[in-house]
């Protein structure tokens, strides 16, 4: 309770600066890292780009282990790979090269993950039956294959960019059209940076992690810009009051105090969204475990916009 009333003393513009010098960091960081990315040989682009807008073949084969699984490296698994002699098709084209493939041990060794360039039907199964030695016993019910064309997963990449910039143009329309030109660049701004940032974290992640981003990333980007708007329209809409009840005062100490009348709600309301996502986290599975930690970044990131970027910009931009 200390703690949460001493923030509720804090006046934002006061230590803008600050705040600034924090964003300012973070979005350093975040460059950074996705140039990193977009020069890494192994990566080519701002993030590591996952099987659905790359296209490729991922095949995921659940091993027998009992107790314990054989000790097994995600190095030997790619030697392997890279020495498998593939199934010429009937229409004589050469087999992909299996060299440079991504391999994922998951759960502890129990799932091996592949991800392999576009393979036909023959091909995969080829690629089981060469890797089953090194695996040992495995479970035919837990062998999942999944095969994403180039050309669908470029479509799925370009939806995806075209739905991010239409959200941005919708939200941008919307803020003008309730509050003004200056409000609406805010938003923008705020929403730029919380994008940018979630954004960067996955690049250092799929940098030193290999993770990478599929189409639930992009979900995740949607929903963190329809987040990050919302909470600032909330402190925009109490700004617009207290610039009515508070005339006598500089806009600044307005914002300050449409900050300190917002903050208790701005903390429960990340606090209890942030709850699920946690829950995501521990017991989602492998599949949503990205989802909920890129859902995660961009609400804190979100909040922390909203409360300290936006009403400590509005001040000074509000004077040029």
């Amino acid at each position: 309770m200390t703690l949460l009333s001493s923030l509720l003393g804090v006046r934002v513009n006061r230590r803008r600066r600050q705040f600034w010098a924090i964003s300012a960091v973070a979005l350093a960081l975040s460059l950074l890292g996705l140039g990193l990315s977009w020069r890494a040989p192994s990566i080519g682009a701002p993030l590591r780009l996952g099987l659905d807008f790359t296209g490729g073949t991922q095949i995921q084969i659940a091993r027998l282990c009992g107790e314990r699984c054989a000790e097994l490296g995600s190095d030997a698994v790619e030697v392997r790979l890279e020495g498998l002699t593939l199934p010429v098709e009937d229409d004589g084209a050469r087999p992909p090269s299996l060299g440079g493939s991504s391999v994922q041990l998951l759960d502890g060794g129990e799932q091996v993950l592949l991800r392999l360039p576009s393979l036909s039907a023959a091909q995969g199964q080829a690629v089981v039956d060469g890797l089953q030695s090194l695996l040992g016993p495995t479970d035919p019910a837990g062998l999942a294959v999944e095969t994403i064309g180039p050309t669908l997963g470029a479509r799925l990449l370009r939806a995806s960019l075209i739905s991010l910039a239409v959200s941005f143009v919708g939200i941008s329309a919307y803020i003008t059209f309730r509050y003004d030109r200056l409000f609406a660049l805010l938003a923008l701004l705020c929403l730029g940076h919380d994008v940018l940032i979630t954004c960067g974290v996955f690049a250092w992640l799929g940098l030193l992690a290999g993770v990478e981003v599929n189409s639930l990333f992009a979900v995740a980007l949607l929903t963190i810009a329809g987040y990050s708007v919302n909470d600032t329209v909330v402190i925009f809409d109490r700004i617009r009051e207290k610039r009515g009840q508070l005339k006598e005062l500089p806009l600044a100490d307005q914002a300050d105090a449409a900050v300190s009348a917002t903050l208790t709600r701005s903390i429960y309301t990340t606090f209890t969204t942030l709850l699920p996502l946690v829950a995501l986290i521990l017991f989602g599975g492998s599949t949503l475990f990205w989802f909920a930690v890129a859902l995660s970044v961009g609400v804190l990131v979100g909040a922390w916009s909203s409360v300290a970027v936006a009403p400590t910009l509005l001040p000074v931009l509000a004077k040029s």
